[in-house]
């Protein structure tokens, strides 16, 4: 079976093919798309150029609380995504603005939704459960959804390849560290806490979103100072983070900026390293132990760096790096364990695969 995968993600657009041997053939990378007919009609000629294929799966960030696996897509589904848009602004129209081109072209062949909340299904609800009034949480669904599931559940399953070591023995952080970011904590093969929350604001330091903030603060800036929610809105998701730290969003930019002597560039880097460093000691806590940690996304694969910074505080959890293998290696590998309790990997994201995977599950089912 030939996949088409759809990633529709909130700086770019990825379509990839995937065979049988989850290796990626056929591929297209395209710009950010919104719901214009514009700017999909881009993506309905790529996925033309694509050739034939006998399914399609699609990275959707938010299933809320009632996808909690893959899906067959029909426009129930997609009424009940288009409702939980305003959980993901920077990525739930642009996944929906490619599933409907997607479904014009290849109306014959089945579309499936992959959801990045579906790995935390797992989760408990200690770990879920925000301490608000009950009336609150029994109106709404208010709880702790967590993010970017495709690409931990790829990156746990491809580290216990990696340590030769079946997944549900193994206790792991997996970091995803890109435009936006979130640690996983992973036991058994299992999700059992993340960094990301309701929405994919929570949690560390992004490329422009804040990560987590003090309500009480916002409260403030609303009550105070004036700023309305729409300002709010704007200033967390798009000019906070990296960018709002040390002028850039982009790490291999502000890494050369600190290098160069910028304070707010190394400021920027130091408050990313600290609050990752501290998400990962949360999430080995959660687990009562780490077997492994597990780097990936653009950052994580890239930014030797910030790996490098990050390791340098946690040996009280049995991490350490090897110098050499961080700053020159290439591909999946392990870059620290020797001496160390607990291994070091990193592993290139691969959402595709994992996303084709569950399509040929459910089809197959």
């Amino acid at each position: 079976m030939r996949i088409l995968v759809v990633n529709a993600g909130s700086s770019s657009t990825k379509l990839r093919v995937v065979d049988p041997a989850d290796e990626s053939g056929a591929r297209a990378d395209l710009a950010a798309i919104d719901a214009s007919d514009i700017a999909t009609e881009g993506l309905r000629a790529a996925i033309v150029g694509l050739g034939r294929v006998q399914a399609v799966g699609h990275r959707v960030v938010h299933g809320g609380t009632e996808y909690r696996a893959a899906t067959l897509v029909d426009d129930h589904v997609v009424a009940r995504l288009t409702a939980l848009a305003d959980l993901a602004p920077l990525h739930q129209p642009a996944s929906l603005a490619a599933l409907a081109a997607a479904r014009a072209v290849l109306p014959d062949v089945p579309h499936v939704a992959c959801f990045d909340t579906a790995f935390h299904a797992t989760i408990p609800d200690a770990a879920t459960t925000y301490a608000l009034p009950r009336d609150w949480r029994e109106r709404w669904p208010i709880r702790r959804f967590g993010f970017h599931g495709l690409s931990h559940a790829y990156a746990a399953r491809r580290a216990a390849e990696l340590l030769g070591q079946p997944l549900d023995e193994l206790q792991l952080v997996t970091a995803h560290l890109g435009a936006g970011a979130s640690l996983a904590a992973v036991a058994g093969g299992r999700s059992v806490d993340t960094t990301m929350g309701f929405t994919p604001l929570e949690g560390l330091v992004m490329a422009t979103r804040s990560g987590s903030v003090d309500p009480g603060l916002l409260l403030w800036l609303q009550r105070t100072v004036g700023v309305d929610v729409d300002a709010l809105s704007d200033g967390l998701e798009h000019r906070s983070g990296l960018l709002g730290l040390g002028g850039t969003a982009d790490m291999r930019e502000l890494l050369a900026a600190a290098e160069d002597g910028s304070p707010d560039a190394a400021l920027a880097r130091d408050i990313y390293v600290h609050r990752l460093r501290a998400g990962i000691a949360a999430m080995a806590a959660s687990m009562n132990g780490l077997d492994a940690l597990v780097f990936t996304g653009g950052v994580g694969e890239n930014a030797a760096p910030i790996r490098g910074r990050a390791v340098d505080g946690l040996g009280f959890l049995g991490l350490s790096l090897d110098a050499q293998a961080n700053e020159r290696g290439a591909g999946d590998r392990v870059i620290g364990s020797a001496g160390g309790a607990a291994d070091v990997l990193v592993v290139a994201s691969r959402e595709e695969v994992e996303i084709a995977r569950q399509v040929g599950s459910l089809l197959a089912s």
